[in-house]
């Protein structure tokens, strides 16, 4: 039997991954000194309360949450009682160019295989993150709730993969700046009060700053100008809108995109994972859409 595994970085929940049958990974994060385990030290993320702790912060200058990767002996608790009753593994993940987690997972599965010989494990790098990461995920968990196999999920996502796209701004660069994971984001950042970079994921599966607005209505209008350039039959495929903590901006960017797009788009908001979150920092927000590139 076929098992399709997602992790938490890609935005996938807990009522998702039960709703198509999926297993789940979590990325953990740290807040003053305790693990926290996304979905398995609690069934529901509540971002208010999340993204209101970490704006408190940024303008206390308190101590921010760190991340981590996933060890190898997790990973074999994860994979381990499937390896056991004969099931075959495909892996749907973020993106290998952000995290050394891949490098742990790869050595637990060597170590079971050892004592699991036949045992299959495939993956596949959605070389994204946060709603880009779910966007392919989601196109994965569609035709395995199907029955497709392995091979054929394989193959829909190596057509797709870099035709779906993500650009979103940072609100506060306190937390990008502190992450590093941004490339080009010096050159962005500047001195001007209220200075928001655009960011987008490239097809190696990195973040890049690619720009500049001031004030969140001209970055928002920037998302949409990213949309009329690249989308394609945006209407055929599933639209979302992510936000870390900013439900109104969501709204209205998810408005704007139905107003320039059509009324019947099939438009998802999605909250970002507390994971990836604590590295974007709050009140950012997103568009990800299918286009002819990244």
């Amino acid at each position: 039997m076929l098992r399709l595994f997602v992790d938490t970085d890609c935005d996938i929940d807990l009522k998702t991954a039960k709703e198509y049958g999926l297993e789940l990974i979590s990325m953990p994060y740290t807040v003053d000194g305790k693990l926290i385990c996304p979905y398995e030290d609690y069934e529901e993320f509540d971002y208010n309360e999340f993204y209101g702790m970490l704006r408190a912060r940024a303008v206390q200058d308190g101590e921010l949450p760190t991340t981590s990767s996933v060890n190898a002996e997790r990973y074999k608790q994860y994979f381990e009682p499937f390896f056991a009753q004969g099931d075959e593994i495909l892996y749907v993940h973020f993106s290998e160019a952000m995290s050394q987690t891949f490098d742990n997972m790869r050595a637990a599965v060597a170590e079971l295989k050892e004592k699991y010989p036949d045992a299959v494990v495939r993956e596949f790098d959605t070389k994204a993150i946060t709603s880009l990461g779910y966007a392919l995920a989601m196109e994965a968990a569609e035709l395995y709730k199907e029955g497709k196999s392995a091979d054929e999920i394989i193959a829909h996502l190596e057509k797709e993969r870099d035709h779906f796209t993500i650009y979103f701004f940072a609100d506060n660069l306190k937390f990008f700046k502190r992450s590093g994971r941004v490339g080009g984001l010096a050159a962005t950042m500047g001195t001007l009060l209220g200075v928001r970079p655009l960011i987008y994921i490239n097809e190696e599966g990195q973040m890049l700053s690619i720009g500049k607005e001031r004030g969140r209505a001209n970055a928002i209008d920037a998302l949409l100008r990213y949309a009329e350039e690249l989308g394609d039959d945006i209407a055929g495929h599933r639209v979302i809108v992510a936000h870390t903590g900013a439900d109104e901006l969501a709204d209205q960017l998810a408005d704007m995109v139905r107003e320039k797009f059509g009324a019947d788009l099939k438009i998802e908001k999605v909250v970002v994972n507390p994971t990836a979150g604590a590295h974007c920092g709050p009140d950012s927000v997103g568009l990800c859409f299918h286009s002819k590139r990244r």
